[in-house]
This record gives C-alpha cells, sequence and structure tokens, in this order.
C-alpha cells in the first residue's frame, strides 16, 4: 500500500472543485428597506442629496463605536521584534475591565473626533456629538449629516428625535440593518485594530485610553478622505447577484 504524505492529500483536497469542509459566513440583506437606505448613504458619500448636489457648507459624518474592548496586561512583558524574529507576547494576562472607543469621521475633510469611555451609552455618544457639533464648522453648517448603523443608542425615530431636536442643523441617518460595511468609520477601526491595539497589553483604562487617543492624534495628523468608490450602480449589481442565489442558500441565512 502505497503512502501519501499529508501535504500532497491537502493539495489533492484543495484542488477538488468541491469542498464541502470550506464555507464562508454571510447574511442578505433582510430590511425591507436596504436598497433606498444604502442610495442615500452612497448618494452622501458621493455629495449628493434627494437629487441635488450638497451644498459646500453641508458635511457628512460617520460614526459609530468599538465596543467591549478588553483591557488586558500580560502576565510578562512582551519582548520587542528583532531582525528575522517578531514580538513575543505573552500568552497569559490579566483583565482590567474593558472599555469603548467612540469616534465620528467627517468624510469628505478627514477630521477624526473621538473618545474612549468605560461602557458605550446614550450620554456618551450624545458627548460625543457636542464635541463635534459645537466647534465650527459644523455649528455654523447649513447641514451636519450623521451616518450612523442601527445600534441601540442610535437606533431608530427615538434616536433621530433626541439628537435632531438638540441640534437644528443634523440630520441622522440610519444605515440599513446589517449593512455596517457601508459605513466609512468602520475602515478607520479596522487600521485602529491592527495599528494600535493588536497586540493588547495595557495595565489599566488610562493606558488603554492613551493609546487609543495617542494614535487618533497620530492619524489625524496624516489623514486624507478614504477612496470610496461603490456607488449606486454596484450595490444594483450585487443585490442582483444575491438574488440569484440559490433559494435553500437564502433561507438559511
Amino acid at each position: 500500500m502505497a503512502e501519501v504524505s499529508g501535504s500532497t492529500i491537502w493539495r489533492w483536497l484543495s484542488e477538488d472543485a468541491i469542498r464541502p469542509w470550506s464555507h464562508r459566513s454571510w447574511i442578505f440583506p433582510r430590511d425591507p428597506l436596504f436598497t433606498a437606505k444604502a442610495e442615500r448613504v452612497l448618494d452622501l458619500y458621493h455629495r449628493q442629496w434627494e437629487d441635488h448636489a450638497l451644498d459646500p457648507n453641508d458635511f457628512v459624518i460617520s460614526a459609530d463605536e468599538k465596543t467591549q474592548l478588553q483591557i488586558r496586561e500580560r502576565l510578562h512583558p512582551s519582548a520587542p521584534t528583532r531582525p528575522g524574529r517578531p514580538m513575543r507576547v505573552e500568552h497569559e494576562y490579566r483583565r482590567h475591565g474593558t472599555c469603548a472607543y467612540q469616534a465620528a469621521w467627517d468624510v469628505h475633510h478627514a477630521r477624526l473626533f473621538g473618545h474612549v469611555v468605560p461602557s458605550s451609552t446614550i450620554k456618551a455618544f450624545d458627548a460625543l456629538v457636542a464635541q463635534v457639533m459645537k466647534q465650527e464648522p459644523y455649528a455654523s453648517a447649513n447641514r451636519v449629516f450623521w451616518i450612523v448603523d442601527n445600534g441601540g443608542i442610535h437606533r431608530g425615530q427615538s434616536s433621530i428625535t433626541r439628537l435632531e431636536g438638540q441640534w437644528e442643523n443634523l440630520r441622522l441617518i440610519h444605515l440599513p440593518v446589517h449593512a455596517s460595511w457601508l459605513n466609512q468609520i468602520e475602515i478607520y477601526f479596522s487600521i485602529v485594530q491592527r495599528k494600535a491595539w493588536t497586540p493588547d497589553d495595557f495595565d489599566s483604562f488610562d493606558a488603554a485610553r492613551d493609546r487609543l487617543l495617542g494614535f487618533q492624534a497620530h492619524y489625524q495628523a496624516i489623514a486624507e478622505p478614504f477612496e470610496w468608490k461603490f456607488t449606486r450602480e454596484d450595490l444594483y449589481l450585487l443585490l442582483e447577484r444575491l438574488e440569484s442565489s440559490p433559494a435553500p442558500l437564502r433561507v438559511a441565512a
């Protein structure tokens, strides 16, 4: 009986057309107004609103929060990277609670705002909104569009009533359900995760806060608007592909 190496078996399996052990998680759009809500956001990114170009005194803010960030202190100091050797990070750690990083991004002017709080609350988010709206050019802007997801602290009509009631020129725009990938602040959060929070080694809330806000200040100094190319037409093509997926896959999702 011939022997076959493990690497050869994996090569054979990887070349198969059907690989039942491989899967990809996916959530199909279930918001009945998915297209209309997504169109509004994409139009704002391209400086359009209700078929009209935005005024120079209109601003678009993308906002969200990174919640439940674990504040962990490694039991032994991390060993710095050396030529040919990556940083070594102790596996065991002590917990020092959690924190939340709430941030807002001016889509077209690459301005960044944010704060770190023990937990993400309505009061904390409203404080972030106030931090932006009380300063120029937003205080005297014609309109300031805030794009947010459907998280509990800025969900539904109650959040619209609350925030638009506090700020006359604020317009709260909700993304469709399960569409955080359309929120530009998530691009910044992915950068934060890679460059500021990994590896995580903090002995206190203050240390974690200082790391996040220090990186925020650094990023603001070099920031440029994200090159957003996804348009309404791209959205329609994507939805068309999803609609053409096999019915059992849609039901399973």
